[in-house]
């Protein structure tokens, strides 16, 4: 036993195992090491440059054992702090990260408070250490993630907000960008997804360094996440369905050993984690943009910021983007906007489809039609024109019907009729282009087409009202409940149908009679019969008046048509006030059942499934049915996809080497072609049958002959010649 204390002062692991286990028996060696590990730190603070070992061992020992004593190493965590804040430049870069391992252990064991230690590590992020930097930034999101774990401490974070604030002031340049990327990571994982948070992230964005400008102006533009398709669904659940198949196979048919069944495990876990991200709710990348405090100084201030900025293109064009996307979320008044984007729309522009989605992001419906007006020309005058290629043109096209999806009063009447004309243009691209914008119009404000552009009318198309500028339409019903009487209604008139039905066949009258005299009535009106003696009479008049009754033709064919006219604006009147007392009544009706009862969701799904019947059924007499699913489905949303503007039908290359490249390309990862070899063991010996077709064919001639059926004739022959040769050998 005597042996063991002489060692433990040089054996510290031992001695913390044994401390840990017995402490209030060991506490005269535990006492012995404190002493030595004051006495290092004093010659340490002499020379804080030079790695000790002995005092890089204490540190770590004394910080797993302040729990055993914490009487006596009290003073012990406010003296590393007080090394790292007077000497963190010139301290040695091994002891300086076990001094951070031992305050976050101490952290751990809650013998520290998180504001005293995550305020001290923000000042080292100062340092010029690359791998301690990291390793503090971990730690701080780690930390801050499990003090808001259970429920948001709002003074610590408070406090940390407040520091962090006035890091990003801080004339370090790394400090100020790693503190940036702290509270950009806490927002992403759902810690600090505040508006406090938000609005110090947009201070960065006028920082001075570009470096925390653009990852602050990256953060408010987020990753556009893509949806995936239910194609992109099916073959990731059939990928997870082929490596638990193959790894199941593996395991039955090698030999079992452990490794393999716990790889086998971890495949099942990697399956069921996967099927889980995909029944995850989906991700809102820019919901940041909503909580700025003031948004129309914060837009303002940024592009005051990009017309004065030196800085590469495509820093401005991330800044624009901001923009944009704040003028179209907010629906705010940036005026000079407008014409600082039409300098960059050119086709030779670089990012020329970058700048017509900002100019379609920007417009909404509260922006002046005057204000717009000349970003729609430009795209119309540089983009839409016959001087341009074919994807030019879509391009314009497209970018055309998103700001008009945005702000449909921007479009004027004879540019959209012009427009339209090329629904028949050669390029594919621009025709399927000019159809789309058509299709806007429809289903926006169809007086602005030609006639023959406007299709079929539905009755959803006599509902739509063209809104003048800042008119809001506020319903005072559901729209579409009135569907609910018409359903009601049916069902009472057939149960009507039935009773009148029942009493007929007991004992209703029919008057026979009445429809027989009407009958006669309509017989005698469609034949019409003229009197022989008047004939005969007015027979000599008619040859004589000829030439007069020709005159009056003449004179009667131009007052018909005039009537004719008439009767046409009568007719179109007479309907539109018609379909103007159908609404009416049906709108009473929608507002009756909303007032009176309480909508149940089966109730609302019959008024949805009313509002696409009035999409699809034709109030005329052709009931030809148009599908809604070959029409586009225009939705507003707050953003502009790029995909929407680049959306471009090209035509398939019918050239040579067009498709000879295209065939090389489909055979790079194909197997080379011919039979594969039934063999197991691809190193057995060949068949003769194989040899025999590597050899030449001068060797395997005679034999390819094979045997021949001979003729009755060349058996004879061949006797003949036999015996003859018989004959001369006797001789």
């Amino acid at each position: 036993m005597s042996r063991i204390n002489n060692q433990l002062p040089n054996n510290l692991p031992q001695l913390q195992n044994l401390i840990k286990r017995y402490p209030a028996s060991y506490k005269d060696e535990f006492l012995q090491q404190l002493k030595h590990y004051r006495s290092l730190k004093d010659l340490f603070v002499l020379k804080p440059s030079v790695y000790n070992q002995p005092f890089d061992e204490l540190i770590m020992f004394l910080a797993q054992l302040a729990y055993c004593y914490p009487e006596d190493l009290s003073d012990y965590p406010q003296n590393i702090m007080d090394i790292l804040q007077q000497h963190q430049a010139t301290i040695n870069q091994e002891i300086r990260m076990t001094m951070c391992r031992a305050l976050i252990m101490l952290r751990n064991k809650n013998l520290l408070t998180p504001t005293v230690l995550l305020t001290l590590f923000f000042q080292l992020l100062r340092c010029q250490d690359k791998s301690l930097r990291k390793f503090l930034t971990t730690h701080i999101v780690t930390d801050i993630k499990n003090i808001n774990s259970k429920s948001r401490n709002m003074k610590i974070n408070n406090v940390l907000q407040n520091f962090m604030y006035g890091m990003l002031k801080d004339t370090n340049v790394t400090a100020a960008k790693l503190s940036l990327d702290i509270m950009i990571q806490l927002y992403k994982k759902d810690i600090w997804k505040d508006a406090k948070t938000v609005n110090v992230i947009a201070t960065a964005c006028f920082s001075k360094s570009v470096k925390i400008m653009v990852t602050a102006l990256q953060f408010f533009v987020g990753s556009d996440v893509k949806e995936k398709t239910n194609s992109d669904e099916e073959s990731d659940t059939d990928d997870d369905v082929e490596t638990i198949k193959e790894a199941t196979m593996a395991n039955r048919f090698n030999k079992k050993t452990r490794r393999r069944e716990q790889q086998l495990k971890k495949v099942k876990q990697m399956v069921k984690r996967n099927k889980k991200k995909r029944g995850q709710a989906p991700t809102f990348n820019f919901s940041a943009l909503h909580l700025l405090h003031d948004p129309q100084s914060f837009a303002e201030k940024l592009f005051r910021q990009v017309e004065t900025m030196n800085e590469r293109f495509e820093v401005k064009i991330l800044a624009l983007d901001v923009v944009s996307r704040l003028i179209g979320v907010h629906q705010l008044f940036v005026f000079n906007f407008y014409p600082f984007l039409v300098r960059f729309l050119q086709p030779h522009q670089r990012e020329v489809t970058r700048m017509l989605q900002f100019g379609a992001q920007a417009s909404h419906e509260l922006v002046p039609p005057d204000v717009l007006e000349p970003v729609l020309k430009a795209i119309v005058n540089n983009f839409v024109t016959e001087r341009n290629s074919g994807e030019v043109m879509a391009v314009g096209l497209n970018a055309i019907k998103e700001m008009c999806l945005r702000c449909p009063l921007v479009m004027n009447e004879d540019l959209l009729q012009d427009l339209a004309q090329y629904k028949t243009y050669k390029d594919k691209s621009v025709m399927m282009a000019s159809r789309s914008l058509i299709t806007l119009f429809r289903n926006t404000n169809p007086e602005l087409l030609h006639k023959k552009d406007r299709g079929r009318p539905t009755e959803a198309m006599t509902e739509l009202k063209p809104l003048n500028y800042g008119e809001i339409e506020a319903k005072d019903f559901i729209p579409g409940a009135e569907a609910l009487a018409v359903a009601e209604g049916e069902e009472s008139s057939e149960e009507e149908s039935d009773n009148e039905s029942d009493a007929g066949s007991e004992g209703s009258w029919v008057d026979l009679n009445h429809d027989a005299d009407a009958l006669e009535e309509s017989d005698d009106a469609l034949s019409d019969p003229i009197d022989t003696d008047v004939e005969d009479e007015d027979s000599d008049e008619e040859e004589d008046e000829k030439i007069e009754d020709e005159d009056d033709n003449v004179k009667e064919e131009k007052d018909d048509d005039e009537h004719k006219s008439k009767d046409k604006k009568r007719k179109i009147k007479h309907g539109k006030s018609k379909n103007l007392e159908i609404l009416k009544e049906k709108q009473e009706k929608a507002a009756m059942i909303s007032i009176s009862r309480i909508l149940t969701d089966k109730d609302f799904a019959k008024i949805d499934a009313a509002q696409i019947r009035k999409q699809v059924d034709v109030t005329k007499k052709n009931n030809n049915k148009r599908k809604i699913e070959d029409e586009e489905k225009f939705e507003r949303s707050e953003l502009v996809s790029l995909d929407a503007i680049e959306r471009v039908h090209k035509k398939r290359r019918h050239d040579k080497e067009s498709r000879l490249a295209t065939v090389m390309e489909g055979r790079e990862d194909r197997e080379k072609p011919g039979r594969k070899q039934k063999r197991q063991n691809p190193f057995a010996s060949t068949t003769n049958k194989e040899k025999q077709k590597k050899k030449g064919f001068m060797m395997i001639r005679n034999k390819a002959k094979g045997k021949k059926i001979r003729s009755f004739k060349e058996k004879q022959v061949a006797l003949r010649n036999a015996l003859l040769k018989q004959k001369r050998i006797i001789k």
